[in-house]
């Protein structure tokens, strides 16, 4: 009789334990779970500040959530993107790299790590990158790193290879204005003057209000000698953007074909 009461009282205490150890990890993961919640909201709140430009904000919020939740890839893209436009990539760097190794396959990421490269003229590192995203076969906008490798082998002087990823480009998506920029910038570089022509009026026709496609169309006016052209260009940059570094150096241009129409 005793040995059965030993027997029932372990198997009971068992039990009791067992309970004990579901009730705490139950507990665990609900508040594990109303952190990464609050995390999410930290977040949220965090992109709609980065929308509006208010960076430094932007940052609070970000490690309020990082602090409940680091190991989230969305939060550390959002850091990187956001130290981006502050103006400070050796910064972002970082936080693209790990928002990588938390996903791997997470394009925006590998993206945004090759704009980072990009801004740091590390030509090479930045190619590396945007190669990678165009594999991948589920992004959605491939537009972008296809430009983003033009750009890199424009400012590489291979020319060649930025005319083929800018017309890649533009065969995902054919009014990608960018594209038609990067184009026109790369057709002028290699002398093709009436080239670069067609494809800047495309891009100034489709983003009419940004300042550096004027520009570079009044170059390539300029280049084609149509002096007239070239000049409005250059007071549209003025206009659009005056005060400017940009702005400046369009009068100058302006200055210097004045008297040649």
């Amino acid at each position: 009789m005793r040995k059965n009461m030993k027997k029932i009282w372990l198997v009971g205490a068992g039990c009791i334990l067992a309970v004990c150890l579901l009730l705490a990890c139950t507990s665990k993961n609900v508040e594990k779970q109303k952190q990464i919640y609050q995390a999410q909201k930290y977040r949220e709140l965090g992109e709609l500040l980065f929308k509006e430009g208010k960076y430094t904000s932007a940052l609070k919020e970000f490690l309020k959530a990082e602090a409940l939740n680091p190991d989230d890839y969305f939060l550390q893209n959002d850091f990187g993107l956001t130290y981006y436009y502050k103006g400070k990539p050796d910064l972002a760097i970082p936080r693209f790299k790990k928002a990588l190794a938390l996903k791997d396959d997470y394009s925006p990421a590998r993206n945004n790590l090759g704009n980072a490269y990009a801004e740091k003229r590390e030509w090479d590192k930045a190619i590396e990158q945007y190669k990678m995203v165009t594999t991948d076969l589920l992004y959605g906008t491939p537009q972008y790193p296809l430009s983003n490798l033009g750009f890199a082998y424009y400012e590489k002087n291979e020319y060649r290879l930025a005319e083929k990823y800018f017309l890649e480009a533009l065969d995902v998506q054919k009014d990608f204005s960018a594209a038609l920029y990067g184009l026109g910038k790369t057709y002028m570089a290699m002398g093709r003057g009436i080239d670069a022509v067609t494809r800047l009026e495309k891009a100034a026709k489709i983003s009419p209000d940004t300042p550096r496609v004027h520009f570079e169309l009044g170059k390539a006016y300029a280049m084609n000698r149509e002096y007239k052209k070239a000049y409005d260009a250059y007071q549209e940059v003025v206009r659009l953007d005056p005060g400017s570094q940009l702005a400046d150096s369009a009068l100058k241009e302006a200055q210097k074909i004045k008297y040649l129409f």
